[in-house]
């Protein structure tokens, strides 16, 4: 079926006069995408042999409203968010919040682009190039370009639901993910023994990271985590996986 779904819509692009190899060179690879993800999650468990990092981040002083130190400080999700609103979405207010902007107006820019900010090109203190070799910052640029869409009007921020879902579908897709968490979601404690995080938790507190999580993996996993993007699962699959997913224990 989906064999037949890529021919027919090939051939479909070739009818209009579109030519293939533009349409090819405009879809990024599922994998690069999911790298890129895994990077701005905590890039320093997304490539292997990478050391963590030592202090603050060099931009984290111009901010004093986080309290974060450390590593956490390096991590482009603390800075701009699971929903990639920065300063306008879910981390404006509140533990989490810097004032730094978000990263959707990144889709507008070129690879080439996005990764020159990556070297510090708009700031020296954002310079990551000291940090991740060529190939990673290009997976960076590839997903800030092609990965983050606006959550804003699918996620309610005060419900913190899908606006859209169905959970009996999202249970169908959840069944191939208790293999490792298990029918109730709770086989794998994300937290510590007095405080317990699994999938509920996670889906209920910050939906957010969840759908990133699901959509592009988690970084340093052991066996890896198969990333939706990687499977062919639709955002609408994720958030139907979302709402189920909030029904599941979350202690």
């Amino acid at each position: 079926m989906r064999r037949d779904w890529v021919v027919g819509g090939c051939a479909w692009l070739l009818v209009a006069g579109f030519p293939l190899g533009a349409a090819l060179a405009q879809s990024p690879a599922p994998e690069s995408v999911a790298t890129g993800a895994q990077l701005y999650d905590k890039w320093w468990k997304a490539v292997p042999g990478t050391k963590a990092p030592v202090g603050d981040h060099p931009v984290w002083a111009s901010q004093t409203t986080n309290k974060a130190k450390g590593e956490a400080t390096w991590r482009c999700k603390e800075c701009h968010g699971w929903d990639y609103r920065g300063k306008d979405g879910a981390y404006g207010s509140g533990s989490h919040a810097t004032g730094f902007p978000g990263v959707l107006a990144a889709r507008g820019k070129s690879l080439d682009e996005l990764k020159a900010i990556l070297k510090g090109s708009a700031d020296r203190r954002h310079d990551f190039s000291s940090v991740l070799n060529d190939a990673a910052l290009t997976h960076l640029a590839t997903f800030l370009k092609h990965g983050p869409v606006d959550l804003k009007p699918l996620i309610d921020l005060k419900t913190k639901k899908a606006v859209k879902a169905e959970a009996d579908a999202g249970k169908k897709s959840f069944d191939a993910c208790a293999a490792c968490h298990g029918a109730d979601g709770a086989t794998l404690n994300f937290g510590k023994p007095a405080k317990p995080e699994y999938v509920g938790t996670v889906a209920r507190a910050n939906p957010w990271e969840f759908q990133h999580k699901v959509r592009f993996g988690h970084p340093g996993s052991d066996p890896p985590m198969p990333a939706a993007a990687e499977l062919g699962l639709s955002l609408q699959d994720v958030l139907d996986l979302l709402a189920y997913s909030q029904t599941l224990r979350d202690k």
